[in-house]
């Protein structure tokens, strides 16, 4: 039971270490070079962005060797970092971006709040003024919406586009 809730906690830690990465980093100018690509249309299946999924296997590739030869714990850790690699991949990549063979846009609940969300998200050009930085956890739309009305970044992008 405990291993387990290592992993869970695990997961909800990666969420908001995302969030922070994502929010501060990708967003930044660390590491907007690598990010760009995911804000950019493209026609190719890669992009420089999924750079940052290899860096977090990397890290979790050393947490299991390491926590298999000497610390246990970092094992499940290692898990719990795969475990939410796997959702990651499959409500951002697939859900979200349609980076999988078939389409599929939800029309309700919680897929159709994290899909509107991110969606939202990509509506700002380039890196500054974007909302809602989660991968699993996405806040209200409406919320979102206001924020992107109340900073008026997509009237002052509409107005330099005439």
């Amino acid at each position: 039971m405990t291993n387990f809730l290592i992993v869970v906690a695990t997961v909800l830690v990666m969420e908001l270490t995302a969030y922070s990465v994502h929010r501060w980093i990708m967003h930044g100018p660390l590491g907007w070079g690598w990010h760009k690509s995911h804000h950019e249309e493209h026609d190719h299946a890669l992009e420089k962005n999924d750079l940052y999924g290899l860096v977090f296997a990397v890290i979790a590739t050393v947490l299991f060797t390491v926590g298999w030869i000497w610390a246990p714990v970092l094992w499940w850790i290692a898990l719990g970092m795969t475990v939410y690699g796997l959702i990651y991949f499959v409500l951002h990549d697939g859900l979200v971006h349609q980076r999988w063979p078939f389409r599929y846009i939800p029309r309700k609940g919680y897929a159709r709040r994290l899909y509107q969300a991110h969606r939202l998200h990509h509506a700002v050009e380039g890196r500054d003024h974007c909302v809602s930085f989660g991968f699993i956890y996405a806040p209200p739309v409406d919320k979102l919406k206001q924020d992107l009305k109340t900073s008026g970044v997509l009237r002052a992008e509409a107005q330099e586009r005439t």
